[in-house]
């Protein structure tokens, strides 16, 4: 049969490269052409991974040098003459990889994280053909570790399906941590690399083991065979999921503080949740997946922010989190989209439909101007929670709403938009179409009365962010509408907010401030220089933009409550009791 086989080496590792070989079989073509992805599954960014590819070259079966042309940004043709046999042709290439992210490559002297979209050509005919992989690892590397079976008994070496299953397997080579615990009977590991003796390896693979057990009661079942955690603790952040895998990315300090450790966890519960939903229960528009192009769906709210609103859930079901730690949470969810004034701008399926332009393309202004397809998305999914319980009398939740859907659309071709909505009509037995109007497709604000009302909650007020005077926290305090950043020593504006008193007065993004009322200010007393003035007071402020002095005008407004935050009701009705308690605490649906 087929197939296309992969040499990897890393002579150098210290100079971040790694050394490619692919052969193809030919057949009786006169050409070949190869390509390379431009994005990644899960990564919704064309990311253009073909500018870190150099020395292309070929050759055939009989040695011989074959040309090689660029035909695209990520194509490749090789003229192969004609044969009356068929025949193998072999491309060399060099690869790039110096970016710390989940999604990229990073080769270093002492690891590697490689993944798939980044790393690997391929024959566009052969995409559904197995690709295997050999893995010659740098002196010193003593392990790889990935989801690929094993294709012999010769160490790191892989063979993935198909195209698509080596592009969902990423790798790490190097000497990491490993701990092993199993669910159902089935193996998983937690792979660390980069502990440094001070990340807890033996802590984290146990609350990890309780995160996969509680998604596994959710979700009644696991669907795989095996599975890894792929850790990388290099004071990065994010993580990309992957039928059988996930790549994370964390800080060695993550085990030391509560906060820090609880948000680590939520990160592996959020990735591990994508093993149902999104690599097996998915948007229609993601696949098959087109790796040249962008794809657009308006389901990312399902994808991502269900997704994001089980992650911090499932915690908390888990016995890993408290209830107020969670109200917490998902308070901070609530505030994240009710002091975003892009919540008035994009509606939340437009948000899923523009990622590809605006989620992974930040600037000063997307906060004026974008809503988060993950923060929204959470929070509509609580809301949408709460109404499947109130309007099913408790009968039916978002947990039944998923079950049921994947039964019917973990399929190959996935689920549209409207079906995902008439899967939870059809649960609920009535329509929800003045909810999708309003929650999905408008710019209205989220009602969160209904919710509140029958989970037995109400939302308290709470300080402003950033007050530590007990004395002053109850005072209300100024507020520019800004935030600011200290450029060598420069105080300098780099976010103005559409609904506060800095936006209507004109000051710009890269504005750098020199003076209020006259009185020069130093980089790090913007804070305590705004306590000695009230909400309603004048004040002139200097800039200076691009080297001209100017004078601003302007009347501080009052820094806006947190108004968001989540408490229970002190008494609690019996139904509502009965509501908190199946939400926060499920049994078994089972």
């Amino acid at each position: 049969m087929d197939r296309v086989r992969y040499i990897l080496q890393f002579p150098e590792p210290q100079t971040h490269y790694v050394n490619v070989s692919v052969t193809v079989p030919s057949g009786d073509r006169g050409e070949i052409e190869l390509l390379m992805a431009v994005w990644t599954p899960g990564s919704y960014l064309v990311r253009e991974f073909s500018r870190h590819v150099e020395r292309v070259a070929a050759t055939a079966s009989d040695g011989r040098v074959l040309p090689v042309g660029k035909t695209r940004k990520n194509r490749w043709a090789i003229h192969v003459a004609s044969s009356n046999e068929p025949a193998t042709i072999t491309v060399t290439y060099r690869v790039y990889g110096r970016e710390m992210s989940v999604r990229t490559n990073w080769i270093e002297r002492d690891f590697a994280l490689l993944n798939g979209a980044p790393t690997f050509m391929t024959v566009p005919e052969l995409m559904s053909a197995p690709h295997e992989v050999l893995i010659e690892p740098a002196d010193g590397w003593a392990q790889s570790r990935t989801a690929l079976p094993p294709a012999s008994d010769r160490p790191h070496h892989y063979v993935a399906s198909s195209y698509d299953h080596l592009v969902d397997s990423p790798i790490v080579l190097g000497n990491p941590a490993v701990y092993e615990f199993t669910v159902d009977g089935k193996p998983h590991w937690l792979v660390n690399e980069g502990e440094a003796g001070v990340f807890d390896g033996a802590r984290a693979v146990l609350d990890v083991q309780r995160v996969v057990a509680e998604h596994r009661r959710m979700w009644g079942f696991l669907p795989y065979e095996r599975y890894l955690f792929l850790n990388v603790i290099t004071e990065g952040g994010g993580g990309l999921e992957h039928a059988e895998s996930t790549v994370l990315m964390t800080s060695r300090w993550a085990t030391r503080t509560r906060k820090a450790y609880l948000a680590w966890l939520g990160l592996v519960s959020h990735e591990f949740f994508h093993v149902w939903n999104v690599k097996r229960f998915r948007p229609a528009e993601l696949g098959p997946f087109d790796y040249e192009r962008e794809v657009h769906t308006r389901s990312l709210w399902v994808a991502e922010g269900i997704t994001e609103y089980y992650g911090d859930l499932a915690l908390h079901r888990a016995g890993l989190m408290t209830r107020d730690e969670y109200l917490e949470v998902l308070s901070s969810k609530i505030e994240g989209v009710q002091t975003t004034p892009g919540r008035e701008v994009q509606s939340l399926s437009l948000a899923s439909f523009d990622a590809w332009i605006k989620l992974y393309r930040p600037d000063e202004n997307s906060i004026n101007s974008a809503m988060s397809y993950y923060v929204k998305g959470a929070v509509v999914a609580f809301l949408l929670d709460a109404r499947i319980r109130s309007m099913t009398n408790g009968a039916a939740s978002l947990d039944d709403v998923l079950r049921t859907a994947y039964d019917r659309y973990s399929a190959e071709r996935g689920f549209t938009s409207d079906e995902i909505q008439q899967a939870i009509e059809g649960v609920v037995g009535m329509s929800l179409r003045d909810f999708w109007r309003s929650a999905l497709d408008g710019t209205t604000e989220l009602d969160y009365a209904p919710a509140l009302e029958t989970l037995g909650l109400r939302f308290k007020s709470a300080p402003p962010s950033g007050s530590a005077d007990p004395v002053r926290s109850a005072e209300v305090k100024p507020w520019l509408g800004i935030a600011v950043r200290i450029d060598v020593g420069r105080l300098v504006v780099s976010q103005v907010r559409r609904d506060g008193p800095a936006f209507t007065a004109g000051m710009n993004v890269d504005d750098e401030i020199l003076a209020i009322d006259g009185f020069r200010i130093r980089a790090d007393r913007l804070d305590e220089r705004l306590q000695q003035y009230r909400p309603g007071d004048a004040v002139s402020i200097l800039v200076a933009r691009r080297e001209r002095l100017l004078t601003i005008d302007l009347v501080l407004a009052t820094e806006p409550a947190r108004e968001w935050r989540l408490e229970v009701l002190p008494e609690l009705s019996a139904a509502q009791a009965e509501h908190l308690s199946a939400w926060l605490q499920p049994r078994s649906h089972l």
